[in-house]
């Protein structure tokens, strides 16, 4: 494949997901979407010429089958991981190379970088969910110095001051869409809300003149004057820091931002931090410290995005982390109520939720604590002789499901080498732990989840579940696409009395439907999960105890309990999630306790039904926890030698708990002991209904013993446990776990997407006011695409003057192939001249559209 070929198809699906917005009935949508450049008319053609690299290996077939065939290995296919760091991505891919290492889990977007992998001869995982922003600081500096930030008109005003186009083509090589909105490129939403979003574009595209006037006015009315060109106040300098990180692009994107902040007049210290050194500063310092201004951040979608609604609470308001930085956040009221609402789910039509959506967008502009940058296009690169799974948002170290299919292809055991540019980057406790990708990618290996997110479509899966069911309330616009869950609706969805609804500090225990309400309570939809007959006996923690109900309710508990005042472990950091939580959560019912059947009852609906899904699985928001490990560490809270969240942890002036290294190890091995001593555990006036004394010695002593060999305290259930982990040399250990249950082979089928390539033929010239028709081929690896497989064949059609006149769905005529027809009235509308039909597929088995296009010419 040539060069040019290659940098077409690392593009292609970005380039498909705009023109995918476009796709939409309404006029205002296509008067905005009218102008195509060169460029991406190069890209289109090449696309539809076959010109897609080979990435996958798999027959269709396998994409589709649910049920593997059995082998004779369980749980992880290799023996061992050796996780080692590497910063820098050109050094990684040497080594790549030479076969010093198997997997760089980063993704890449250097086109430089990108060639040198095709050139080696690499595999290359391709994802579309990392992108790129600003993250200001917006606190009241205690230093006594003026922090711009804290005036939303001129976080808003940085929209202006900094141009996308030119971190795109200047700094991403390309490799990357202008990004303005808390809304992925690569998601249903972008389409959704297309005629919005591209209002927004408009209204905040690159204008330096206008962000530097807005700029101004504020900052004189903060007090600040400008002198000689440069902003003073009391006298001094307006210094703003600007926290660089070095690993990647984001080192140019910060010279660039502080470039741009130095023409406003400001004095620019430029921070050059890798990971571990920029995360103590922007994550967990007091933002009023004024230890930074600016942060270059990155993210990664880690799965594909079906609904965005939920980012606006994330990213905007305190309710998002329980990091100090969030908590400086003031959204208005108005933007916090729809941010609530939009991540509640709180709405009874889509259109109500366009509504909604819109107007969160224009807040979250003014409000701007993150301005939007990019979204990036780019690989993740191993050896040919190794097979992962990629999840096409979250790339190789987003995927849920690599640990459960990486293997040398044809071989079982070995050992393989992982990098990515740094580990062991924060603490790792499983409530308020390091939420950095590179670690997260590592705990993921190590845990299990009640359900397994399909790396191609976002849809979940059942993996510790056996089936559910999910009711919605009629009328609420909720769908469904795989068999293992059943949807129906009712007229209305009772929560029964005797369902567990909220939690009492003070007596420890829960209290009823009944006792909080007074009376009868409903919801907007119920779930209803089926655990399998021999879970207690099949799953075991990585100690070798025996997982069991007191893990669930322990997780339950602690939804709850560190956000009451009442609680010995109450964090404040936690009071503004709980919030959210408790404002959609109506009650938990526990039907069976063996087998396992729980009711879940809620007016947070979804537009999927397998979203809705509640597992109740103990996979805290860092990472798995069995409940005598989670114990440990709040018995440390309780006492002060330790907490969970930072923020805690600043406020009593100790460490945060750390399970894998560092000095609160030993504060958890003298709680372990005490604990052994007393067979004591937190919250015993509930959890005794399901410990024993007995079962708590048991569970404590597999502990110890645990402690003794690995020398730390993160145990879990997944496929690897951590063997060992060594933050100061940069480099971890895993190593398969041989009690998992299940077969080897359960995810194979996740080891490729089943991209679509397209194929657009018919006459090269049509006459003006006659029918036309086009066909367009879908295949995968050279089979007909099944119809069924096919959600739908969208296609646009544009004029001589580059104007979409009409847009539409194209007819099935059988697999493989779907036409297109141009009636007499819409080719009378045509001018002589040359004309272009773009056609996205999109596919239920792979969540990002593919691309094609035929030039034809129009004449009298």
């Amino acid at each position: 494949m040539s060069n040019k070929k290659w940098t077409a198809w690392l593009g292609l699906l970005v380039i498909a997901m705009l023109i995918l917005s476009a796709c939409q009935p309404k006029t205002v949508v296509v008067e905005k979407e009218k102008v195509v450049t060169k460029e991406v008319e190069k890209v289109v053609t090449q696309a539809v010429e076959k010109v897609v690299e080979k990435v996958v290996t798999k027959e269709v077939e396998k994409q589709i089958v649910v049920t593997p065939t059995p082998v004779a290995r369980n749980g992880a296919w290799v023996d061992t991981v050796v996780v080692v760091e590497e910063p820098n991505a050109d050094a990684g891919v040497t080594r790549l190379t030479t076969g010093d290492i198997d997997v760089y889990a980063y993704t890449i977007s250097n086109p430089k970088t990108a060639q040198k992998i095709k050139d080696a001869g690499l595999n290359a995982a391709q994802s579309y969910g990392s992108y790129n922003e600003l993250t200001f600081n917006p606190a009241t500096f205690t230093n006594g110095k003026l922090n711009p930030f804290v005036e939303p008109k001129i976080r808003e005003a940085m929209n202006w001051v900094v141009d996308r186009d030119y971190i795109v083509q200047e700094i991403m090589g390309g490799l990357a869409t202008p990004r303005y909105v808390a809304v992925n490129g690569a998601s249903a939403d972008r389409a959704r809300l297309a005629a919005e979003i591209r209002a927004i574009e408009a209204k905040y595209a690159y204008n330096f003149d206008k962000g530097k006037e807005v700029i101004t006015e504020e900052m004189n009315k903060l007090g600040a004057e400008l002198v000689g060109g440069k902003w003073q106040y009391n006298g001094e300098p307006v210094e703003i820091i600007v926290l660089i990180r070095t690993e990647d692009e984001r080192r140019a994107i910060g010279d660039y931002v502080a470039n741009q902040l130095e023409q406003l007049g400001f004095t620019v210290v430029r921070d050059y931090k890798k990971a571990a050194e920029a995360s103590p500063i922007w994550l967990r310092s007091d933002p009023a410290e004024g230890k930074f201004h600016v942060y270059t951040g990155g993210w990664v979608s880690t799965a594909i995005s079906r609904d965005a609604g939920s980012n606006f609470q994330f990213f905007y308001t305190p309710a998002g982390m329980p990091r100090p930085l969030w908590q400086a956040y003031t959204p208005t009221p108005e933007f916090a109520d729809l941010a609530q609402r939009l991540n509640d789910n709180d709405f009874k039509t889509l259109e109500e939720r366009a509504q909604l959506f819109a107007r969160a967008l224009e807040l979250s502009m003014e409000d701007s604590v993150r301005i939007w940058l990019v979204d990036r296009s780019s690989v993740a690169p191993y050896r040919p002789d190794v097979e992962v799974a990629s999840d096409l948002s979250g790339s190789i170290y987003g995927a849920r499901a690599w640990p459960y299919t990486l293997r040398r292809v044809g071989q079982v055991g070995g050992s393989i080498k992982w990098a990515m540019p740094s580990i062991l980057t924060e603490a790792w406790n499983p409530i308020a732990g390091t939420n950095w990708i590179y670690d997260m990618a590592l705990i993921r290996a190590t845990g299990d989840v009640g359900l397994m997110p399909d790396p191609a479509t976002g849809l979940a899966w059942p993996q510790r579940i056996e089936k559910a069911e999910v009711v919605v309330e009629e009328g609420l616009p909720v769908g469904k696409t795989l068999d293992w869950v059943s949807l129906s609706f009712a007229p209305k969805i009772e929560v029964p009395a005797d369902a567990w609804a909220d939690w009492d500090a003070a007596e420890q225990k829960f209290v009823t439907v009944g006792e909080k309400y007074g009376g009868s309570e409903t919801a907007a939809y119920k779930s209803v999960v089926y655990y399998p007959k021999d879970l207690y006996k099949t799953m075991k923690w990585h100690d070798g105890s025996n997982f069991d109900l007191a893990d669930v309710v322990m997780f339950f508990i602690l939804q709850f309990d560190q956000a009451k005042p009442e609680s010995p472990y109450y964090d404040e950091a936690q009071v503004p999630a709980f919030e959210s939580f408790m404002s959609t959560f109506k009650g938990m019912r526990i039907t069976s306790e063996d087998p396992l059947v729980i009711e879940w009852y809620s007016d947070a609906w979804q537009l999927d039904a397998e979203l809705a899904v509640v597992s109740l699985w103990p996979n805290y928001a860092q990472g798995e926890g069995a409940w005598h490990t989670v114990a440990l560490g709040l018995m440390a809270e309780e006492k002060k030698l330790s907490a969970f969240s930072p923020d805690k942890a600043t406020a009593l002036e100790v460490d945060q708990l750390n399970y894998i290294s560092g000095p609160t190890v030993d504060i958890l091995k003298q709680q372990l002991d005490e604990a052994m001593a007393n067979k004591s555990f937190p919250y015993a006036a509930t959890l005794s209904k399901y410990i024993s004394p007995e079962e708590a010695e048991a569970r404590y002593n597999n502990l110890s013993e645990f402690f003794r060999r690995r020398g730390h305290f993160w145990v879990g259930t997944g496929p690897f446990f951590l063997q060992r982990a060594f933050p100061v040399e940069g480099m971890a250990i895993l190593e398969r776990y041989a009690d998992y249950p299940d077969p080897a082979n359960k995810w194979d089928r996740f080891a490729a997407p089943a991209l679509a390539e397209v194929d657009v033929t018919g006459p090269a010239r049509v006459t003006i006011n006659s029918e036309a028709k086009f066909d367009v081929m879908v295949d995968f690896e050279g089979k007909p695409y099944p119809v069924a497989d096919i959600q739908e064949v969208k296609f646009l059609l544009f004029d001589a003057k580059g104007e979409m006149v009409l847009s539409g769905l194209a007819n099935a005529v059988q697999d493989g192939q779907w036409q297109i027809t141009l009636s007499k009235d819409v080719t009378s509308k045509l001018e002589a001249g040359s004309n272009r039909l773009e056609v996205v597929v999109v596919s239920k088995l792979v969540a990002l559209p593919s691309l094609g296009t035929f030039q034809f010419v129009t004449v009298p």
